[in-house]
């Protein structure tokens, strides 16, 4: 922390949100902590152990380096990954216990060329989001006949809800899942996991699903504002500099202009530390008092309009709580993942239990 900025991580939190959430929907089996992207920019393997030891029984990762990182500290926790992966690193799911998604049929015909022994499968069904996934009947019904007569092992069965707040949309891929898996046995998968976050806290378990997947929720960011939930990502700074200005430009571009005499505070952090130069005109927090970013944000530093009360050295909030997350996101015109998702590894981390 040599620039005095840093992001810290609150591992209690995501415990407790961990909890809290299970014991909402305590009626599932499995419940799939979902690491991806560094576990949402909160790095480190400390949160992924303190996720498990919350009650996640199984991770979710999006890419094969994402679960290669993990398995060098935990060997025994499944690991299911999101995307597809080569055929030509199968070998490396096998040796490292990594669980594949299968999302088309002309994939799982090259996997069926090599029969690879015991290869954990899941397949994932398109019902709306119109990525990843089996789009028809026919063609789940013929994956999950291929499988079964080969030497891998169909472990799974999933789909993504893509907007969850809409009950509406919703509840049809509900019932597009049922009716394009209705010519398949469910009972004989062992795993089927429909809702992440916002639509595990929002709709009934269906009566054939025994898991679920735990995202945002873990760090308290669902779309829906639940109080039981607690932040667990903040970031902070120290003022590096204060200069007084006069009716004068600030920053690159001299498009921002400062009408009479103000102080301006400089701040080590920018955008390519994830403040994007869109933030220009939000708030941040010295004192517990909240003061505005101006100017265009420079690389590493940013300007604050402040006032006598601010002094070199004051500790500034950049990323205060869940609160100051979903302002920033209404700022940026985004959501609340892409905003912590955002702070790049370049920022140090710290941990408190």
């Amino acid at each position: 922390m040599f620039r005095n900025t840093y992001v810290e991580i609150n591992l209690t939190n995501i415990k407790k949100n961990i909890q809290t959430f299970i014991k909402k929907n305590n009626d599932y089996k499995y419940y799939f902590g979902v690491v991806k992207a560094d576990s949402y920019s909160h790095y480190n393997i400390l949160t992924v152990k303190s996720i498990i030891e919350a009650g996640c029984n199984y991770l979710a990762v999006s890419s094969l380096e994402e679960a290669l990182k993990i398995r060098k500290h935990i060997s025994d926790i499944p690991i299911l990954c999101l995307e597809t992966i080569s055929i030509k690193y199968i070998s490396l799911c096998l040796k490292h216990k990594i669980t594949i998604t299968v999302s088309n049929i002309n994939y799982l015909n090259e996997l069926i060329k090599y029969n690879f022994k015991d290869l954990l499968i899941h397949l994932k069904i398109d019902t709306g989001m119109n990525r990843l996934g089996l789009r028809c009947e026919e063609d789940v019904r013929k994956a999950y006949k291929l499988i079964l007569n080969s030497n891998m092992i169909l472990e799974g069965i999933y789909t993504h809800m893509h907007d969850p707040l809409n009950k509406d949309e919703t509840n049809k891929q509900f019932e597009k899942f049922e009716m394009m898996t209705s010519k398949i046995d469910l009972t004989k998968i062992p795993i089927v996991h429909l809702t992440a976050s916002d639509a595990t806290l929002n709709y009934r378990r269906r009566k054939y699903a025994n898991g679920c997947r735990i995202g945002i929720a873990m760090y308290g960011l669902m779309d829906t504002i639940d109080k039981d939930f607690l932040p667990t990502f903040s970031l902070y700074s120290k003022v590096l500099q204060i200069n007084k200005v006069n009716n004068e430009t600030i920053g690159y571009s001299s498009n921002y202009k400062i009408k009479g005499e103000s102080l301006i505070a400089i701040i080590p952090i920018g955008y390519a530390d994830g403040i994007i130069r869109k933030n220009s005109g939000r708030n941040v927090y010295i004192n517990d008092k909240p003061y505005k970013i101006v100017g265009n944000i420079c690389m590493d530093m940013l300007f604050v309009e402040v006032d006598d009360n601010v002094k070199v050295g004051d500790k500034v909030t950049i990323i205060k709580n869940i609160e100051h997350i979903r302002e920033i996101a209404k700022h940026l015109d985004t959501i609340t993942y892409e905003v912590i998702c955002s702070i790049g590894k370049r920022v140090p981390r710290i941990y408190i239990k």
